[in-house]
């Protein structure tokens, strides 16, 4: 057993020499593959490298060959396009040339010519020069002549003269004034009064004053307690809501309803036949019926609008300045309700338009438009006509439309004889009998202002408004006012009346003028 142990020690002692012989020799055979190989693969990556390089290279080198190849083509271009830049500039340059030698020469010619003509204009002036003074001896030698043989001087002389032309140059242009006026008068008188008497025998239409009540009839007395409500409360809720006065008397089964504004009255109205209808009336009852009724009342103006626009012939237009025609028919001018005017007044205009030749259509709308500046609320102060230009304006009507309304009453000038007619045929409209009123205050402070504005000329001694205002006698001073200077102030004064005075129509001055010699025997 010690001998088998002994052998197998040395044995198992080669065995690990072997095998870490062998391994070591494995090892070393793999090591060296593995260089070799990483060699392989290094020179493999160089080679590839080396090839990438190249080719960037090349790549490069196109790139930078093409960027010159452009930049050679655009500096060629730009220095083409300067090449001929400055050739275009030579030619011009060239031409200015040419003409400014042109010039020059026409220049020296004129020269030549101006100074031609001013030798010649130097000799015509010492020609005059020389005739002017033997005119002045002459005139002086006569003059000298005429005061030898007058007794008066010079400037006496000179002055009578003057004097005596002036009062002829006067006399004579008076009378000129007085044959154009009468012919023109005589003239226009005849063909407006055709105009006007066929456009008033055409447009015959009925007349009333509106008034500032309103009577509302109801079934029985009984009804007026519960109008009243209690303590009051139901009618002072409603004149609240409605800013109409509502009067309960002793007047069988009626009610009055009071107040300045035709639309509120009608809304009033309206409200309380609702009320009275229904049978609920209380003050919340009456708030809600009368915003109901405002509310329709507001689309039954834009409908009245439409129908007053075809009863014109007309149509088209804003659905404001529909609304505002509307508002026409609550409203009134004088007490002449103001759609019932305005449709007149269209008519009127239309036919007179149509006998000069006018546009008809155009002058109808000028004539429903001319008063709807009197439907624009106090908000906006001003004349009404230039309330309705701006409104008329503001909402795409023709121009001539726009100054028909707003020149009515001359507040601005007029640009188209449509606005005369215009003028001319509201007159005819608010002069018919029984088409407006006056009170008595206003009334007598009208003929008072008329009879002012006459006497403030000189040479009047008294002054009469009669027929209503509607002519004025002047009583002149005979020997201050002449025949021809008496028809010279009746224009005067009517130029003045016309231009500060508001007054319906037309008024007629008349100027009297009166010579009384006086003797006594003894």
């Amino acid at each position: 057993m010690v001998f088998e142990v002994y052998v197998l020690i040395p044995v198992v002692i080669l065995l690990v020499g072997v095998s870490f012989a062998l391994g070591w020799y494995v090892n070393t055979r793999s090591g060296q593959n593995k260089v070799l190989r990483a060699e392989e693969r290094a020179r493999n990556i160089v080679a590839d490298a080396e090839k990438d390089a190249l080719n960037i290279k090349k790549e490069k080198l196109l790139e930078v060959k093409d960027e010159w190849y452009k930049k050679k083509q655009e500096f060629e271009q730009e220095a083409n396009s300067k090449r001929n830049k400055l050739q275009a500039f030579e030619k011009q340059l060239a031409s200015r040339e040419d003409n400014l030698e042109r010039k020059v020469e026409l220049m020296n010619k004129k020269e030549k010519e101006v100074n031609n003509g001013k030798r010649l204009l130097d000799d015509r002036a010492k020609q005059i020069d020389e005739k002017l003074a033997q005119l002045n001896r002459l005139i002086h030698e006569e003059n000298q002549k005429l005061e030898r043989v007058s007794t008066l001087s010079r400037d006496e002389a000179r002055k009578l003269l003057i004097e005596n032309m002036v009062n002829e140059a006067k006399t004579e242009a008076a009378q000129v004034l007085k044959d154009i006026r009468d012919t023109a008068k005589l003239e226009a008188k005849k063909e407006a009064q055709k105009i006007i008497v066929q456009a008033i025998q055409r447009t015959a239409a009925d007349h009333c004053v509106e008034t500032t009540v309103s009577v509302l009839h109801i079934q029985n007395d009984e009804m007026k307690g519960r109008i009243i409500g209690k303590e009051g409360r139901n009618i002072r809720a409603f004149e609240a809501a409605t800013g109409v006065d509502v009067i309960v008397d002793d007047t069988p089964e009626a009610v009055i309803l009071s107040g300045f504004d035709p639309l509120r009255r009608e809304v009033a109205r309206l409200s309380l036949e609702r009320l009275m209808a229904d049978g609920r009336i209380h003050p919340a009852r009456i708030e809600e019926v009368v915003e109901k009724v405002r509310k329709e009342l507001d689309e039954e103006l834009l409908h009245t609008g439409e129908n007053a626009l075809l009863d014109g012939g007309l149509h088209g237009g804003h659905q404001e300045i529909l609304r505002h025609i509307g508002r026409m028919k609550y409203r009134s001018s004088y007490g002449q309700n103001l759609l019932a005017h305005s449709l007149e007044v269209a008519h009127l205009t239309g036919l007179m338009a149509a006998e000069f030749g006018l546009d008809a259509n155009l002058a109808k709308r000028a004539g429903l438009l001319h008063d709807i500046g009197k439907t624009v609320d106090r908000s906006v102060e001003g004349p009404h006509a230039l309330i309705g230009y701006d409104l008329t304006k503001k909402y795409g009507e023709h121009p001539i439309v726009v100054n028909a309304v707003g020149s009515h009453h001359e507040d601005i000038p007029m640009e188209h004889p449509i606005a005369a007619l215009v003028q001319a045929a509201d007159a005819i409209s608010g002069s018919r009998p029984g088409a407006r009123r006056e009170s008595v205050e206003g009334y007598a402070k009208r003929l008072e202002r008329l009879e002012e504005l006459a006497k403030s000329f000189d040479g009047v001694a008294n002054t009469y408004a009669i027929q209503a205002g509607r002519e004025i006698r002047v009583i002149v001073e005979h020997d201050k006012i002449d025949d021809l200077m008496a028809d010279q102030l009746a224009h005067d004064i009517a130029k003045k009346i016309q231009a500060e005075m508001g007054y319906p129509g037309q008024i007629k001055v008349v100027v009297i003028r009166e010579t009384r010699s006086v003797a006594y025997a003894k």
